[in-house]
């Protein structure tokens, strides 16, 4: 499918993502400020911390669902604020969003909602959107529930066709909201181990908004610690590390809770 991979992705030299002083909100109030950092390659990087730090509303800017009132985001070396509307499409085809309840369309079959940004950004033939869509499920386990609906399957399920959805177009780049939520430890091990195969296999960079110890202890090589007072970054680095060795009581405090402490 090499019509979809995007020529803005080869600068093999810049980071895959770079966040420069960058400030959040909306309608006038300030959420996050000063927040800046960068996402390598390849990487599973998890942005953590307490409800309410911001932790979505970052990644809706990271996007482009939101205009940060200052700072800037690139994409392998080219802003997305700056771009063009051509070039702007061109960044979007270069990552994938699974939104934290799937955001399927019900009414469609799994295979069409799979299809949805193949018929936006490809002038593939309806046959070769279909066998896309149709490998892009199979790749996430759901072989087989190409003709199933929303409401005929499991909410594992639908978080996996989500991804499918996600992965339609071969994303260099894909952000995770919450991917865990709602979903039973046994579940929520499974759609790790499909998110590290998933690296492993494409290459893929994979950002994850969440603060389920399990994940970040398991899958993620670094995080970032948003604070809701701070409004923005207490702390940077591998998470057991940051558990082990930081001095901030926040950081510890919300690293070491529970049964999940790091061996």
């Amino acid at each position: 499918m090499s019509e979809n991979k995007n020529p803005v992705a080869g600068n093999a030299s810049a980071a895959a993502i770079e966040v420069h002083a960058l400030q959040c909100g909306y309608e006038g109030k300030v959420v996050l400020k000063d927040v800046s950092f960068t996402v390598a390659r390849g990487e599973i990087f998890f942005i953590i911390g307490g409800s309410g730090c911001g932790k979505s509303t970052l990644l809706r800017h990271l996007v482009g669902l939101n205009t940060p009132t200052a700072g800037g985001v690139k994409f392998f070396g080219r802003s997305f604020a700056d771009a063009n509307p051509a070039a702007r499409r061109d960044l979007l085809k270069t990552f994938g969003m699974l939104f934290q309840a799937g955001a399927l369309w019900t009414s469609l079959t799994l295979r069409q909602n799979v299809a949805l940004p193949l018929e936006e950004y490809t002038t593939l033939s309806r046959r070769e959107i279909e066998e896309i869509a149709s490998l892009k499920l199979a790749q996430v386990g759901l072989g087989g529930f190409e003709d199933y609906y929303p409401s005929e399957i499991s909410g594992g399920m639908k978080k996996r066709a989500g991804l499918a959805r996600a992965l339609a177009l071969d994303p260099e780049i894909v952000f995770f909201d919450e991917p865990s939520a709602g979903l039973d430890p046994v579940t929520s091990r499974k759609l790790d181990e499909l998110i590290l195969q998933i690296r492993e296999t494409f290459g893929t960079t994979i950002v994850v908004v969440s603060h389920e110890l399990a994940s970040i202890f398991d899958i993620a090589d670094r995080v970032i610690m948003l604070d809701r007072a701070q409004q923005g970054i207490i702390a940077e680095g591998k998470p057991r590390e940051l558990a082990v060795r930081s001095r901030d009581p926040r950081v510890t405090e919300f690293l070491r809770r529970g049964d999940l402490l790091p061996q």
